[in-house]
């Protein structure tokens, strides 16, 4: 299996400055984060576009992450974005307008606490994304926490540090939707 795993910084990719004590966004980690795991059969090709906070993407930035997306769809087996999690949902919605159903799975993850982190769950996201892509049918989805949540209709919820699947009432579920 043939998988794009594209990357545009946010908190999985937040490293600590030791001069001013900083989190900042200078490199992806996610080589790091796939290089500590045994996926003999999985072709992976990594793709940085952005090492940006989810907070500061513009609108360009999107156009930039779905225009790739679009392209990394058409060329492999299914389509991971490490995004950061504040406006991953914004994201996801315009990949759901602009792609619709694609060809493929596509799946957004990243992580509430840095891979720098001991206490992260940037591992653990990219690998259940990794476990996820082989299994959902194709469509656009947010995959963390021990939960596949399909777009339209994924929202962050800061209480609980994590996502849900709106309902068409404007509440929210907790559980599986995929």
């Amino acid at each position: 299996m043939n998988i794009a795993v594209i990357t545009t910084g946010g908190t999985i990719a937040k490293t600590y400055n030791e001069s001013d004590g900083s989190l900042q966004n200078t490199r992806p980690v996610i080589d790091l984060i796939l290089a500590g795991l045994r996926i003999p059969d999985l072709q992976l090709t990594c793709k940085n576009i952005l090492t940006k906070d989810s907070i500061d993407l513009t609108d360009n930035d999107r156009d930039l992450i779905a225009t790739t997306v679009v392209h990394a769809a058409a060329e492999h087996d299914g389509v991971i974005v490490a995004h950061g999690t504040d406006t991953l949902p914004v994201t996801g919605e315009l990949l759901y307008r602009r792609l619709g159903t694609p060809r493929v799975p596509v799946v957004l993850t990243g992580a509430m606490r840095p891979y720098e982190f001991r206490d992260s769950d940037a591992a653990q996201n990219v690998t259940e994304s990794l476990l996820a892509i082989r299994l959902v049918p194709p469509g656009i989805y947010v995959v963390m926490h021990n939960r596949v949540l399909k777009f339209p209709g994924v929202v962050k919820d800061r209480v609980r540090l994590s996502f849900v699947q709106s309902r068409p009432d404007g509440n929210s579920t907790h559980g599986e939707n995929a």
